[in-house]
């Protein structure tokens, strides 16, 4: 599939804002830990703080926490979150280092094609690597196996058409409206779940 710039200028996704806030005291010591960590390498601090994200940040689905975040910020800090709050939280890490990094979506379903929702995951261009690759930081269980890799894409969810499910080609410089509407006014994971839009 190929991945198409929301903003032409790479510059835009390198932005801060009020959700992908990566002037933020915690972000950029947690940036400056895994930077120092990784040999201050762009390659291995991207991975870094991927696999940080991944797997230090519990996925509210699967550890049962009813709280809803959405700006980076309170993801590291409460290291809770839905795969949107993960993707803002990996987003901001690496914009903090100069990493143009994105937010893209799919659209899932259950296995019997039910229950349709937006799924949040990232982009990443890393200088001298060529273009954009997909990034899944949701977290693994059983059955779900996402890796760092940015030549032979490894998601959590690859789609299946024939449920339904969609890749959406965007990359987006901020989250998308309709998500980002919901994160914020969600009191808890239950009404995040009726609130969160089904398709873009």
């Amino acid at each position: 599939m190929e991945l198409i710039q929301e903003h032409a200028d790479v510059r835009a996704y390198l932005a801060a804002d009020e959700t992908i806030d990566h002037r933020h005291p915690l972000v950029r010591e947690t940036a400056d830990a895994l930077w120092t960590a990784s040999g201050g390498d762009a390659y291995a601090y991207a991975e870094a703080a991927y696999e940080f994200v991944r797997d230090t940040v519990p996925h509210s689905g699967d550890s049962g926490d009813m709280r809803v975040t959405w700006r980076a910020s309170d993801v590291l800090a409460t290291r809770n979150g839905i795969c949107h709050a993960k993707s803002h939280a990996l987003v901001a890490l690496l914009r903090t280092r100069g990493l143009p990094a994105a937010l893209c979506y799919q659209r899932l379903t259950e296995d019997d094609g039910s229950q349709p929702l937006l799924h949040g995951l990232i982009a990443l261009r890393l200088p001298g690597r060529g273009g954009w690759a997909r990034l899944d930081p949701r977290g693994n269980k059983p059955g779900v196996n996402a890796r760092f890799d940015l030549e032979r894409e490894q998601l959590a969810f690859p789609v299946r058409p024939e449920l339904g499910e969609v890749d959406y080609p965007t990359l987006y410089a901020a989250p998308h409206a309709g998500a980002l509407t919901a994160l914020r006014e969600s009191a808890d994971r239950p009404e995040l779940w009726r609130k969160l839009p089904t398709a873009l």
